[in-house]
């Protein structure tokens, strides 16, 4: 049974990248479970391998005591001396045993070599790719599952792209060699390495392999969002003022952005610079809409984007996607607005407050240019803090906040009606207006 087992367990070794240390401990394992199988329970037994004779030798150990109550874990002294003339009372020694076994057993054994090596093999992959995590990894699909998951073949290894991690828009075959972001090393049953075409870091890899300069650390992507299949939006900066970063990740006459839209089978990719200034990098995250101006609300976190009415269904984009990615690479919320849209409400705005807080034109229209629309958002700030708005007196600010809380307090209007009052003035003033005569 152990015939040139040295030269086999090197081999093994060499073909599965398995330290042959392993092996050794994988084939003792499997004797002392075949052993077991055969005997059952004698005590504590071990096995060690003899790379000199080639086989693996098996011990059943023994306590040497005076009187002997078990056979299978005790044995006399007169017997003990016959393997070690200075063994005494309470030494324990090893007894060798044959190691031959019936069918039962050695089918037992194979079963733990089987499964220890498979354990082993798959303890290997784990240390090999463990530090490659983030990488871009390329195979071919060996098979795609009913479930729709593709299994790739890495060459040693198999990987699994999962359906949720795939394209939609993408379609696959049998022996198609592709590329996909690895995003995860598990140790369970199946393939162990998990790679990713949809993750938006697949882009930035990408984009990474065909751009020099990022490797040099002069350009830095930023940020990426994406609608994987569809649309992806990159922002690029420069350390270096004479680069242009999103000429660099374009490449001449498009040739590197080109070569990722390839990869990505023709989803559409925006290259937008990024900057420090939040407004500024709105302005540039919306392309290829262009921007009148933004309003900026801090204390939520969004901003409203305004933009020229002719400008607005490309700002938006299909089923809102420009302004979802942008609004994602941003990390701020983005409404956009057309500038009808925002002049009406701003007349309605400044109309309810002249209505509720008995405020001027030119008062009204401070508060608003300034965030607060609203009775609620101005009762809502501490007095403390609606006293540093510019352009005003504090006197008149201090009317303004007390009347405001007045009004809320005692509820006499609320945001829900100031749609109401502004409607109404309109129809009065349009009942002044002089109607032309019909000719």
């Amino acid at each position: 049974m152990f015939q040139e087992l040295d030269r086999v367990l090197e081999i093994i070794a060499k073909e599965k990248n398995i330290p042959k240390e392993k092996l050794v401990e994988i084939v003792e394992a499997a004797i002392l479970t075949a052993a077991r199988k055969k005997w059952g329970h004698l005590g504590e037994l071990e096995a060690h391998y003899d790379g000199e004779k080639g086989e693996v030798e098996l011990f059943q150990f023994k306590t040497v005591a005076e009187t002997v109550t078990d056979d299978n874990i005790e044995m006399t002294v007169d017997e003990a001396r016959k393997l070690d003339p200075e063994a005494q009372i309470g030494d324990s020694l090893g007894v060798k045993m044959d190691a031959r076994f019936g069918r039962i057993a050695a089918q037992a054994a194979k079963q733990v070599i089987v499964q220890k090596l498979r354990d082993a093999e798959r303890e290997v992959i784990f240390s090999e790719f463990k530090d490659r995590l983030g990488e871009l990894i390329t195979g071919v699909i060996r098979r795609i599952e009913k479930t729709g998951d593709i299994i790739m073949d890495l060459g040693r290894t198999e990987a699994i792209i999962p359906r949720n991690e795939q394209v939609p828009t993408e379609r696959y075959k049998t022996g198609e060699r592709i590329q996909g972001y690895f995003v995860e090393i598990g140790r369970g049953s199946g393939p162990q390495v998990v790679l990713s075409r949809s993750h938006p870091m697949f882009v930035k890899r990408l984009f990474e392999i065909e751009t020099p300069e990022i490797n040099e650390q002069i350009v830095e992507i930023k940020g990426v969002a994406r609608d994987p299949g569809f649309r992806t939006k990159i922002a690029v900066y420069s350390r270096d003022a004479d680069v242009d970063p999103v000429g660099a990740c374009v490449g001449r006459k498009g040739a590197r952005v080109q070569t990722v839209v390839q990869e990505l089978r023709g989803e559409k990719i925006d290259i937008v610079q990024w900057d420090e200034d939040s407004a500024k990098f709105a302005c540039n995250a919306i392309a290829p809409a262009e921007v009148s101006r933004i309003i900026i609300k801090e204390k939520e976190h969004k901003m409203e984007i305004v933009v020229p009415d002719d400008q607005l269904s490309l700002a938006i984009g299909k089923k809102g996607q420009n302004v979802r990615l942008a609004a994602m690479l941003t990390g701020w919320d983005l409404d956009v607005l057309s500038e009808s849209r925002i002049d009406e409400l701003t007349a309605r705005h400044k109309a309810a407050l002249v209505k509720i807080l008995g405020v001027e034109d030119s008062t009204a229209l401070v508060l608003y240019a300034n965030g607060y629309r609203t009775m609620e958002e101005i009762a809502g700030v501490a007095l403390e803090e609606f006293l540093e708005l510019p352009g005003m007196n504090k006197k008149t600010l201090t009317d303004v906040h007390n009347k405001a809380c007045e009004a809320r307090d005692k509820g006499v209007v609320t945001a829900d009606v100031i749609a109401e009052i502004v409607e109404a003035q309109v129809a009065e003033k349009a009942e002044e207006t002089p109607q032309p005569e019909a000719k």
